[in-house]
């Protein structure tokens, strides 16, 4: 993990070599680009498992002890999907792929974009409701409970 987090971090300082203004201040340049990709690791991981906490809470609620792998999961995801997120606006089915199926962060999808890593957070969010109205429009009830065990498919 360590060595992972110093190499993202001389990654990040290769590609953020033109922002060093003078030279003698490279010692504290490169600390802050360590200490931000510290951060960005401990908060994905802290959403990661706040993400599993509330769905194993969600579980308890329904009485259901079998907690499913994400193998199981991805299996029963909605078919229609992939046909959904081809008819979003480009830029919105290449957040969401990239940064909810992918799982790239916002900061690295936004560098690569060349938007503030503020701006991919709102573009995401557009991207995500439209998303939420285009599967409402296109598979109606199932999107509602979460598109699991999808038969919109079957039923067309």
């Amino acid at each position: 993990m360590v060595q992972d987090l110093l190499q993202q971090s001389l990654m990040k300082a290769i590609q953020q070599q033109d922002s060093l203004n003078n030279e003698e201040s490279v010692v504290p340049w490169f600390y802050r680009i360590l200490r931000n990709t510290v951060i960005d690791y401990y908060r994905s991981k802290a959403s990661e498992k706040a993400r599993r906490n509330d769905f194993l809470e969600e579980a308890k609620l329904l009485a259901d002890d079998h907690v499913p792998s994400l193998d199981e999961v991805k299996a029963t995801v909605c078919r229609c999907l992939d046909d959904v997120l081809m008819g979003l606006r480009p830029g919105y089915s290449e957040l969401i792929r990239r940064i909810d199926l992918a799982g790239e962060t916002v900061s690295v999808v936004a560098k690569d974009l060349q938007i503030t890593p503020n701006n991919a957070t709102v573009r995401l969010h557009r991207a995500r409701q439209a998303l939420r109205q285009s599967l409402e429009q296109s598979c109606g009830v199932c999107s509602t409970h979460g598109c699991l065990n999808c038969t919109c498919k079957e039923s067309s």
